[in-house]
Formats: structure tokens, sequence, C-alpha cells
């Protein structure tokens, strides 16, 4: 119960500071301007009711958009000084690490909740398919929550958030393009593929809740929060 209660503060102050910040809201209003344009130019121009185009493209969005928004979590703290002060604090490395964690990927919930204006878009006009949109939010938080914590890993390396980010968007963009790199090596493809967010993403898109494609988003989030932990243990 301390341990939960020690996240839950360290997640509660990080969720104001995003809300206190400028550059949450352009973030949000970035991600939804393009979001917007790529349902709407469908739905308008080629008179489809439908999202599968949208979730096929969030992957590779949100590539730009959460190393955005992780890029300050622990940059910040390391660049301000009070880095320091967070470690004299009665709180664990890995209750920070989960804190922040948390922080993120609730906020990338927040702002990838107005696109659920879209779904009320479809529902109002045809008949849509529910099984792939509950896949497909499915799938955005199971890839905002990776890439929150690959972001948090980038984070924990530097006190420049430019570097931060530069190196997040770097990690998050080969876990998207692995599984396109099957066109040189097509006798691999299978196994390739696999490494690749986008693959799993859009099996779990399709409405196909697979154990395997679940449990490759968790295997990152464990493996970037075990290393971010680390890397905080090694600078207490």
């Amino acid at each position: 119960m301390g341990r939960f209660s020690e996240i839950n503060a360290i997640m509660k102050k990080e969720l104001k500071s995003y809300f206190n910040s400028p550059i949450a809201y352009i973030v949000i209003a970035v991600f939804l301007v393009f979001t917007g344009f790529f349902f709407f130019k469908d739905f308008f121009y080629y008179n489809q009711a439908e999202m599968r185009n949208l979730f096929q493209l969030m992957p590779l969005m949100l590539c730009f958009v959460i190393p955005a928004v992780t890029m300050k979590l622990l940059s910040e703290e390391r660049q301000s000084g009070s880095f320091e002060i967070l470690m004299t604090l009665p709180v664990s490395s890995l209750d920070i690490v989960l804190g922040k964690f948390f922080a993120g990927t609730i906020f990338s919930a927040v702002m990838i909740s107005p696109t659920l204006m879209y779904l009320a878009t479809i529902v109002f006009t045809g008949s849509p398919d529910f099984g792939p949109v509950i896949g497909g939010y499915i799938g955005v938080i199971l890839l905002s929550a990776a890439y929150t914590s690959i972001g948090l890993l980038a984070s924990s390396f530097t006190r420049n958030q430019i570097i931060s980010f530069i190196s997040s968007w770097a990690a998050c963009f080969s876990l998207w393009l692995v599984d396109k790199a099957v066109i040189f090596l097509p006798s691999k493809s299978g196994f390739i593929s696999y490494f690749g967010t986008d693959y799993h993403f859009q099996n779990i898109a399709k409405g196909i809740i697979d154990s395997r494609d679940i449990i490759y988003f968790i295997s990152i989030c464990a493996l970037s929060l075990m290393f971010t932990v680390k890397v905080i243990e090694e600078r207490r």
C-alpha cells in the first residue's frame, strides 16, 4: 500500500506538470490535426466511414508524438537539479520510474481520447464493425505504453530534452521499420516481422487479440523500465 501511494504521488505530480505546460497542449493539437486530416480525408473525399486507415497510420504518428511527450520525464529533472532532490526522498527508483511511466501513458490516453469523436461520426452515419475499432484502440494504448517506456529510458540517459526526443524517436521509428525490412529477406519474414511494433499493432487492430501480441508490448515495457531503473540506480 505504501509503494502504491508513492507511485501515485509521483504520477499525479507528473500529470500536473504536463497540463501546466503549453507544450502538452501543442502536442495534443498537432496530433489531433493530423489524425483529423487523415480521417476526414477518407470520410469526405472517398466516402469511407471507417477508422481502418487511421489505425494503419497510428504507429507511425505515435513514433513522433510519444517522444515529444516523454522527453521531459527525467531529462527535465536532471537539467533543473530537482533530480538530486528526488533521489533524497524516501522513494525507490522503481517508484519513480513507474510513477513517470503511468503519467506518460495516461497523458497519451488523454491525448488519444478525442479521436472517439471520429467513432461517433461513423456510428451516426453508418454501421461500423466494432471488433476492429475496439482492437484498434487496445492496440493504440499498448503501443503508447511501449513507446512511453522507451521514451522514459531515453530520457534517463541525458539532461538534454532534444537529445532525449531524437533518441526516443530513433528507437521507436526503428521498431516500426523492422517488419518493413522483410522485402530484403523474404525467407526470414516471419522471424523479422515479430520484432516490429507495426506488425503486432496491425494484428490487434484487425480485432484479433492474440496473447503473443500482448506479450510483445508488455515485454518492451518491462525491459525498458528495467533498464531505466538500472540507469537511475547508477546515478543515486
